[in-house]
């Protein structure tokens, strides 16, 4: 079992998601974490017993949108390099908004702890193939932390898309999930490369299982969700800084 948290670093694809957290305990830009080439932002500082990175997928520079870098490419990438250029990180906290099941008991803005991360995209019906595609990853023990902070916990399950086809939804029900995004088993594979613990925390935006459109529903409630992780996010740091992973 990993010694004490003091090294933490929280991803965060988008950067209306991550600017309330970084103003709030007053991080600085770091242009140390990443090469030049790459448009991933990091921002550093010190918290209570912590040093905290905020690192951030950017803007789309390959494509010419300009719009923030979401799903599984930039997430796997951003959060590989700031491991490699920050050694010993004891804790990666991959935060931001997702979609959440009714079916499980999700609603608007909660906040959900992750126990493990699924694919329901990667569909390979081949032998090993198909529980690779799945790729399942447990996170690191948040019962005691959830109950802290009073949020609910659940498995999240990764896409690249915001929609959900028919055969998402199959594999979703499969997968267990209370909730859904766009990154989480991503981070959780690159995590698992550094053997580095990990969880999830998200905030739900939009019921994938409701009767409103999801990109209606996600616009709609993005900025409070942005709040709600904000007031979420200190009050996780304030409760992992110095302890044991076996007290999470």
């Amino acid at each position: 079992m990993p010694g004490k948290i003091h090294k933490v670093v929280v991803a965060i694809a988008m950067e209306a998601e991550a600017a309330p957290f970084i103003e709030h305990l007053s991080l600085k830009s770091d242009e140390t974490v990443f090469p030049e080439k790459v448009p991933f932002k990091a921002f550093s500082g010190k918290y209570e017993s912590c040093d905290i990175t905020v690192v951030t997928n950017g803007k789309d520079t390959v494509y010419e949108t300009g719009v923030d870098n979401v799903g599984t490419v930039p997430a796997a990438a951003a959060v590989l390099l700031a491991l490699q250029k920050l050694d010993n990180t004891d804790l990666v906290i991959n935060a931001g908004t997702c979609g959440g099941f009714k079916r499980k008991g999700a609603e608007i803005g909660d906040v959900f702890l992750t126990e493990a991360s699924a694919n329901h995209d990667r569909r390979i019906p081949i032998p090993g193939f198909t529980e690779y595609g799945i790729g399942t990853i447990a996170s690191t023990s948040i019962l005691n932390l959830a109950e802290s902070i009073g949020a609910k916990t659940g498995i999240c399950t990764t896409g690249n898309s915001l929609d959900m086809t028919v055969d998402d939804a199959v594999h979703i029900e499969s997968n267990n999930a209370s909730v859904k995004d766009m990154e989480s088993a991503a981070i959780a594979w690159t995590c698992a490369l550094y053997k580095t613990p990990h969880f999830g925390l998200k905030v739900v935006t939009d019921i994938v299982d409701g009767d409103k459109p999801t990109q209606d529903e996600f616009m709609e409630n993005l900025h409070s969700a942005s709040v709600s992780l904000q007031q979420a996010l200190p009050k996780i740091i304030n409760y992992v800084c110095g302890k044991g992973h076996d007290e999470l």
